[in-house]
């Protein structure tokens, strides 16, 4: 009889599954709806084929928990660290966090604690929020004390306390679950009845958690020996889920109700509970329950002899098996995920190559753009190399034209030292080359600047009509005036800019005067632009070139340029935009006019 039993649980493992799944290949799908997990395994099929990785790690987490719900904890590791991968490759931390504590549970749930313990620890690394940073820290700590419940339960009560602040209530029903469990470490059943009375008072609007606990509330009835309480529950439970229509619930009620009334030493009660599940699992097409009761029956039926009625469940459960087998939907559904997955294994190498496709084409491209980058680098550089040397170069052109002094003015002021040494006018002699020094030096001292405060130009200037006047006192007076507007002190000009007229107007328009002319430097403020007018009443430009020598034309030549290009480098250099006009008196009157205009400068950068 024993072999025969054994023969028979063979026979039933043997044909329901393997044949059941073989036989779908050729049936149409007859379940009204598909299942969350295919409608989730569809979701992520389209997310893969159009790359969209966000979706991706969504749908994998969704995944996850789907297979998490139906208890099947290898695949929802499986996807929550997908899910873990995708988020890492977004950067998403908060959404990494959430996963990998997830990912934690299903660990632990597992018993591999020391991969729970080490992404309880991640979890916590990675929270920004300290008290989801505390409470990752607790578990990983909890999981380390499992050979002491009683530091376990300090760790789970500083989780209950965090997570009741932090209004999580399905973390705080968790919580309490653990306390449960502990609790019966302890060997404290009262506290552990409490404990997972206060779960369920957390778990409302979560009805899978709620018979979950439950059943663990009837299974510590039942080691206690209080077959009546657990019973009361799973009857309770029975109840609720006929009013519901939750026919895998009723089923698993009635087998548990069955071991109850065993124990309970009431068979006739256990007998009709089995069969009441067993027709139900039938009826319903559930062929994995319909083959747990009716491994249950034939047991108890062989041990007590009875052969004919376990003849009979067993013809029974032949007689519908073909039926069974194409209306159990969960079946239906294994093999499609199982189609599916075989699908989503095929998208996420096609993504895998993908990814990598488009990885070494960044690459070329980040090399590209950063080998054109440094050419571009290479060229600004030169660049600037060139605009610096070019800039160099008109200044050092600048600093040359500044420091070119006319060689009538050095001569003539020798051969007027000379006349005077001649003429034993030492005295006039000794103060005509102490006033020339002064002067030199003033000139040297500000040789290396392109612009100097008016009031620096204007005592130099000063300096020289005097020195010039001192030789040709018969011939000019002179006199300078500054608009009161203007801060001498403040206002910048061009370096050495006005000389070369002073030094055009005395030798080329007045020293050929019969009478005494006048030469007039003013500085004015005109609409914010600084005006400076060199006017003299000398013989003026057409009468003085008449007079000059060819060597004196190309000096006079070489004045001009020497002003024009002066100002046309300070343009380029300062873009101040200076202007440069000279002009004949007309008649009857003579003489020229020189006129430098310019922006008001206070400072030079």
């Amino acid at each position: 009889m024993r072999l025969q039993t054994i023969y028979f649980i063979f026979l039933v493992t043997a044909l329901l599954f393997p044949l059941g799944i073989m036989a779908q290949d050729s049936l149409p799908h007859k379940s009204k709806s598909m299942s969350k997990i295919s409608k989730v395994s569809n979701d992520l099929k389209k997310s893969l084929d159009v790359n969209d990785e966000a979706q991706i790690a969504k749908n994998y987490e969704r995944l996850a928990n789907e297979f998490l719900k139906k208890g099947d904890n290898v695949k929802a590791e499986e996807y929550f660290k997908k899910a873990i991968a995708s988020y890492t490759k977004l950067k998403l931390s908060d959404d990494k966090t959430r996963v990998t504590r997830s990912l934690a549970k299903v660990q632990e749930s597992q018993k591999d604690y020391e991969s729970a313990i080490k992404n309880y620890e991640v979890a916590g690394e990675m929270s920004e929020d300290k008290s989801l940073e505390k409470v990752n820290s607790n578990d990983a700590n909890r999981l380390r004390s499992a050979s002491s419940p009683v530091v376990q339960e300090s760790y789970v009560n500083s989780n209950i306390k965090i997570l009741k602040k932090e209004n999580k209530p399905e973390e705080v029903s968790a919580a309490y679950v653990q306390k449960a469990e502990n609790s019966l470490q302890q060997k404290n059943k009262e506290v552990a009845i409490e404990s997972y009375n206060q779960a369920l008072a957390y778990a409302k609007g979560k009805p899978a958690d709620i018979i979950k606990i439950n059943n663990e509330i009837a299974k510590v009835y039942e080691s206690d020996n209080q077959f009546d309480k657990a019973i009361g529950i799973n009857e309770k439970l029975l109840a609720e889920a006929k009013t519901k229509q939750d026919f895998t619930t009723q089923i698993k009620q009635l087998q548990s109700l069955s071991t109850l009334y065993f124990k309970k030493e009431d068979p006739n009660k256990a007998i009709a509970a089995l069969k009441e599940a067993f027709a139900l699992a039938m009826k319903k097409g559930n062929s994995a329950e319909a083959k747990k009761s009716l491994i249950s029956l034939t047991q108890y039926y062989n041990e007590k002899g009875n052969n004919k009625e376990s003849q009979a469940l067993y013809d029974q459960f032949l007689q519908n098996f073909d039926q069974l087998v194409q209306s159990d939907t969960t079946l239906i559904d294994a093999k499609t995920f199982q189609v599916s997955e075989d699908k989503i294994r095929q998208l996420e190498k096609e993504k895998f190559l993908k990814d990598e496709l488009i990885t070494k084409k960044n690459t070329f491209n980040y090399f590209l753009l950063g080998s054109i980058g440094l050419l571009l680098l290479l060229f600004l550089w030169i660049v600037k190399a060139l605009f610096s040397i070019k800039t160099k170069n008109k200044e050092i052109a600048l600093q040359s034209l500044r420091r070119e002094m006319n060689p009538h003015f050095i001569f003539n002021s020798l051969n007027s030292v000379n006349q005077f040494i001649a003429e034993n006018k030492e005295r006039e002699a000794n103060k005509y080359l102490t006033s020339y020094s002064n002067l030199m030096r003033n000139t040297m001292e500000n040789s290396n600047k392109d612009f100097i405060t008016l009031d620096n130009e204007l005592e130099q200037l000063k300096k020289y009509l005097e020195l010039e006047h001192l030789r040709f006192q018969d011939k000019f007076d002179f006199k300078i005036s500054v608009d009161p507007e203007l801060d001498s002190e403040r206002t910048m000009v061009p370096n050495m800019i006005m000389q070369p007229h002073l030094e055009n107007a005395i030798w080329h328009g007045l020293r050929y005067l019969d009478t005494k002319g006048l030469l007039q430097l003013q500085v004015h403020l005109t609409n914010g632009k600084v005006t400076i007018r060199i006017e003299d009443n000398g013989i003026g430009l057409t009468k003085s070139q008449e007079l000059k020598t060819s060597n004196q034309k190309t000096h006079q030549s070489r004045g001009m340029s020497n002003t024009k290009e002066r100002i046309s480098l300070l343009n380029e250099l300062y873009k101040k935009n200076i202007t440069f006009n000279i002009c004949e008196k007309t008649l009857p009157e003579t003489g020229t006019i020189v006129e430098i205009i310019f922006p008001l400068i206070d400072k030079i950068e």
